[in-house]
């Protein structure tokens, strides 16, 4: 008999209707069970959909949002470092309810002098300070950083009363405001701005003592109007410091006073540029207009140098102007140099911008603008086409944080211009996510006070694919040892040692972002990883780029949550994932499959043991049995005992002869061939059920890969077998050869195994 291979668990005969297998009897349980199958449908979990929210992920018929417009004036003190402001809020209910009161946030008062924020911190007495930690932490009685509300009236000057709960501040209305109907107020306000380098926050200035002047990042900046949705109300959650925003989307007219040496840009359309510019600068911004490969520096560093040492006395007044935009944030220096270059977004002209002090040089100069320009292709080509006129870059020391139209980034290259590839790549990596979050929450408009990988997840998984391209499109931008981009979150080796930490410290996705114990891992890393898996392994990108697209497009301008973007990627894919949401988004089960055996088996015309057992146990002669085909396990004593006999495995007769007589002579051309069989367990012990690659590399060192879906966990989450019939002797098996599943053990992923070296060994081998 011919030597032959056979990976399967369980063969069934049906001629006699025997398993090839024992079939362990299990006692019946004692009482019964939850369904805590894998595969289990997403009902509990999910909420039921609605008139406003339909079953298929998209707004339903009688979705609503609410709308706040804000006219303001401000003015900004650079000698007291203080900003003061006068503002009106147009707000449009829009939803079928009567409102009482309406909620605006405070998200300045975190920085009060009385803020609650460091009292939620566990913190132990450090072994050592800095004498300025020790003096901030020990000595200094707070800073006043948070909102002083002067008033709030309606638009006649007639008070209204109001009250602040820290962070969050109720106006209650002068009637009830019906469904339809809009109210108009105002709010007077100054605070104090905070040190961001010294003193932490995601706005405040940068102060350079070797000449005194300060670079500002401003935002959070005006008492800014709460959500109220069909979701959540009143949006209620306070402001702690670490979870972001969630706003309604509007019109915005403000007007800017700083000094008059100070170059500023920010979000919306800056209607007065002829008065804030130079004749150079207008001329060199036109130029910049029709260049679309080298940005058009607008206000050199040689001017920025020469400014930095007026300290002008005169102001100017910049106003801009935004149209259904979500937030407002600004930049203003008199130390910034600015350039431009435009960028083909759908047919319309974009300018990409960065703003930079000469500290960022030569590294801003060369990149930063490359950067904004190349990420807004990549989110268009991804989702939908960048809808505003500009998107600008901001340098500011130690901060990476994004508005409408305008973000800030870090990257400082030393002092005598040199830079690091950490840097070099931070600073590149750092843009191309803040830019993304145009896209990400501010223009797809999710909750990130309650849902942060919404936010940051999303917009991570787009900045990995939008830093592939950067490095596409720029191999210059690359050192030498690197081929593409280096990516630091997306590919899934990378989130591994988080997923395979100490549970302990570990919360699932669906967690608020304030709860999390690893913020960075849960929100960014994770989701963005398991998307990236989706696209890559799970789905394939034709799939998930058309259900990705749907989702961006569906809920543009809107405010979605994590069920609509769940049941979106369905509705637009046919691919049921409730699966995949449970395992990645909902629990804390990490990913580990391997390889438990591998059995081979032989073709043989005589009744093999297991057989001759069921014979001998059912009373019936092997001799009345029809012909069959029976497997013979490679090293067992029925192999040893045919080998005694000095015959080799052949085919089976019985195989040759239905054959001969079940098929015609071209049919038999067309049959398979396959001379080796193998029997093959996977088993998993990790909890998360995910598609099993397999790399089978065969004894003249060719190579396959199949893939299994994860469906082949459904009825059995420990283990699974499956046959392989090949004409080709296996001598090798492999578990996800490119680490496409997150595994957090590969020593189980090899037949035959291989000795694991210690990590000491592998050291000694790379020196």
């Amino acid at each position: 008999m011919r030597k032959i291979a056979y990976l399967c668990l369980s063969l069934v005969l049906a001629t006699t209707g025997i398993n090839a297998q024992d079939q362990t009897k299990e006692e019946a349980p004692n009482t019964g069970h939850t369904n805590t199958n894998k595969f289990k449908q997403l009902y509990d979990e999910f909420s039921t959909p609605n008139m406003y929210r339909a079953a298929s992920g998209a707004p339903g018929a009688a979705y609503y949002q609410q709308q706040a417009d804000y006219k303001m004036d401000i003015v900004l003190d650079d000698k007291l470092a203080k900003i003061t402001g006068a503002e009106t809020i147009t707000y449009t209910n829009n939803s079928p309810d009567n409102l009482k009161y309406l909620w605006v946030q405070l998200d300045q008062n975190q920085r009060a002098k009385d803020s609650k924020s460091p009292l939620i911190e566990s913190t132990g007495l450090d072994p050592v300070f800095q004498p300025s930690k020790f003096s901030e932490t020990y000595l200094v009685d707070g800073k006043d950083r948070g909102f002083h509300i002067l008033e709030v009236t309606q638009t006649n000057g007639d008070a209204l009363q109001y009250m602040i709960n820290r962070t969050m501040m109720r106006v209650e209305l002068p009637k009830v405001l019906k469904s339809g109907e809009k109210f108009s107020f105002a709010i007077k306000w100054w605070y104090n701005i905070n040190n961001h380098v010294d003193e932490g926050g995601r706005s405040g200035y940068e102060y350079f003592p070797e000449n005194g002047n300060r670079s500002y990042v401003i935002a959070q900046f005006y008492p800014r109007m709460a959500v109220y949705s069909d979701v959540e109300g009143w949006q209620n959650s306070q402001f702690w410091g670490r979870d972001e925003f969630a706003l309604p989307f509007g019109d915005y007219e403000v007007n800017i006073t700083v000094p008059a040496d100070h170059i500023l840009d920010g979000t919306g359309v800056l209607t007065n540029r002829k008065d804030v510019y130079s004749k150079d600068m207008m001329k060199r911004y036109e130029d910049a207009k029709k260049s679309f490969t080298t940005p058009v520096i607008i206000a050199t560093q040689a001017e920025a140098e020469v400014r930095e040492k007026s300290f002008s006395e005169d102001t100017k007044t910049w106003k801009l102007k935004a149209e259904n935009v979500r937030d407002f944030g600004f930049a203003t220096s008199r130390k910034y140099i600015l350039d431009m270059m435009a960028v083909k977004i759908g047919g319309k002209d974009v300018m990409a911008v960065s703003m930079y002090s000469k500290e960022g040089n030569p590294l801003w100069e060369q990149w930063s603008t490359k950067a904004v320009a190349s990420t807004l292709e990549s989110y268009s080509r991804m989702t939908f086409d960048y809808p505003y006129h500009k998107a600008i870059s901001v340098h500011a020391k130690r901060q990476g944080m994004e508005y409408p139209m305008i973000c800030w980034n870090y990257g400082r290259p030393e002092k005598d211009g040199t830079y690091s590839d950490r840097v070099k790549y931070g600073m590149m990596g750092v843009i191309i996510h803040e830019v993304g979050h145009n896209f990400f929450p501010m223009i797809v408009n999710s909750d990130e006070r309650q849902w942060t990988w919404m936010d940051e997840g999303l917009n991570t998984f787009v900045q990995y694919v939008a830093e592939q391209d950067f490095g596409e499109k720029y191999p210059a931008a690359l050192s030498p040892e690197h081929k593409a981009f280096p990516s630091d979150r997306g590919p899934a080796k990378m989130i591994v040692p988080y997923m395979s930490g100490n549970q302990d410290y570990i919360a699932p996705i669906m967690t608020k972002g304030l709860n999390t114990y690893q913020f960075g891992n849960n929100a960014y890393g994770k989701p963005a990883t398991a998307l990236n898996i989706l696209r890559e392994t799970v789905m394939g990108r034709d799939l998930f780029d058309y259900a990705f697209k749907e989702y961006a497009n569906r809920w543009k301008f809107k405010h979605p949550t994590p069920e609509d973007f769940f049941r979106t990627m369905e509705d637009a894919s046919a691919f049921d994932l409730d699966w995949y949401w449970r395992g990645w988004f909902y629990t804390t089960d990490w990913v580990d499959m391997g390889i438990k055996e591998v059995k081979k088996f032989y073709v043989s015309s005589e009744p093999n043991a297991y057989v001759r057992k069921m014979a001998k146990e059912q009373g019936f002669k092997l001799e009345n049995l029809r012909p069959l085909v029976y497997m013979v396990e490679e090293g067992s004593e029925d192999y040893k005992v045919e080998l005694s006999q000095g015959s080799l495995l052949e085919n089976s007769t019985p195989l040759k002869e239905y054959i001969m007589d079940n098929f015609t002579p071209e049919e038999r051309k067309n049959l398979k061939n396959p001379k080796y069989f193998y029997n093959v367990i996977f088993n998993k012990p990790g909890g998360l059920v995910m598609p099993i690659i397999v790399e089978y590399t065969y004894a003249d060192g060719s190579t396959k890969t199949e893939t299994y879906p994860a469906q082949i966990w459904r009825l059995n989450d420990k283990e699974v077998s499956k046959a392989i019939a090949s004409d080709k002797e296996i001598v090798g098996i492999k578990l996800d050869p490119k680490e496409e599943t997150a595994d957090v053990d590969t020593s189980n992923n090899i037949w035959p195994a291989q000795e694991q070296k210690s990590e000491f060994d592998q050291f000694k081998e790379n020196m």
